[in-house]
């Protein structure tokens, strides 16, 4: 395995030691052994997959407070452009965000610690798979409009497949007027 510093302080780029024969691939996704060695989070709560067809784009999502969730993002089939956005005003990287392309050839995994928000587009359609620090809470959600203007993300598409919910999230400006 080996382990990058994204340009995002605390984010990880983990490319897996993957193992190729005439029959096909192996490699470890996680190992909660291994991964303590590392120094890298082995307590993960909970797993979640999506489908997202070619186009699709989803967040920009976090849990907030004791909720906040730290995530383990790969893809499964198919080729996404995943970014992270560093939301904690105390980082002197605050507001600011990455991208990150992931597919189903390389298997290559970012950890996205808590205190960023999170989204995808999906380049291909795509199995995304993401295991999280701390579970799902309802009351903690939060989230920020993709088309950000103060964030200006460089997505490489005009108009993405963006469910209503998503649609109507608050701007990073308003969002953090509130805090």
């Amino acid at each position: 395995m080996k382990i990058t510093e994204a340009e995002l302080k605390d984010v990880l780029i983990i490319e897996p030691a993957i193992f190729e024969d005439s029959r096909g691939l192996f490699f470890e996704s996680f190992n909660s052994v291994t991964w303590a060695e590392q120094g890298l989070p082995s307590q993960f709560i909970q797993d979640n997959q999506s489908f997202s067809s070619k186009g699709v784009l989803r967040g920009l999502h976090f849990q907030q407070g004791v909720h906040a969730q730290g995530k383990l993002v790969r893809v499964i089939t198919g080729k996404v452009l995943d970014v992270a956005v560093d939301i904690r005003p105390e980082s002197p990287s605050f507001g600011k965000w990455e991208f990150f392309e992931l597919d189903a050839t390389t298997n290559k995994m970012i950890y996205i610690p808590e205190g960023f928000a999170h989204g995808f587009l999906a380049l291909e359609d795509s199995i995304f798979s993401y295991k999280c620090t701390a579970g799902y809470h309802k009351e903690s959600e939060g989230g920020i409009i993709w088309n950000d203007p103060v964030l200006n993300i460089e997505w490489p598409i005009a108009s993405p497949n963006v469910s209503e919910k998503d649609i109507l999230l608050p701007s990073f400006e308003s969002y953090f007027k509130k805090i």
